[in-house]
């Protein structure tokens, strides 16, 4: 880390805290050639993600668009904001570890529907019914009959 005065790239690190979004580290480091004192933020830099859509667009990935759908599937459901918030981030992390730069919308979907599955059937049941495009009844209780 280059010293903010006098240009020395040897320093060391006095202070390290996490902030308060925890997603960055404070560094307060002392010059080895001047003396003085300065502060420096790490942050960990991630890939940016593309969902592949059905018709083959791409779009960056936004973990808001798998909220919103969460939250449509437990409308009037026991399924708290917080529960919905960290199954989606749940999402995002597990597709932030397998270190591909694109992810076909279905295999989020098939994410989602999972971790619903655990949480309330009748959401998962909601979910797969819009995610899946059932036509009719007869798909309803073939995905019943399943579970």
């Amino acid at each position: 880390m280059k010293c903010i005065y006098c240009g020395c790239e040897e320093s060391k690190v006095l202070d390290s805290r996490s902030t308060d979004e925890s997603n960055s580290i404070r560094r307060r480091r002392e010059c080895l050639n001047c003396g003085k004192r300065f502060t420096t933020y790490e942050t960990v830099e991630t890939v940016p993600i593309l969902v592949i859509k059905k018709d083959g667009s791409r779009q960056p990935f936004n973990i808001e668009k798998i909220k919103c759908g969460m939250i449509k599937a437990c409308e009037k459901r026991p399924v708290s904001i917080a529960q919905i918030d960290e199954m989606a981030e749940d999402i995002e992390k597990s597709i932030q570890n397998s270190l591909v730069q694109e992810v076909k919308s279905s295999q989020i979907g098939e994410m989602i529907m999972e971790r619903l599955k655990k949480v309330d059937e009748i959401a998962y049941v909601r979910f797969a019914s819009v995610y899946r495009q059932f036509k009719d009844v007869t798909n309803f209780i073939k995905l019943i009959t399943e579970m």
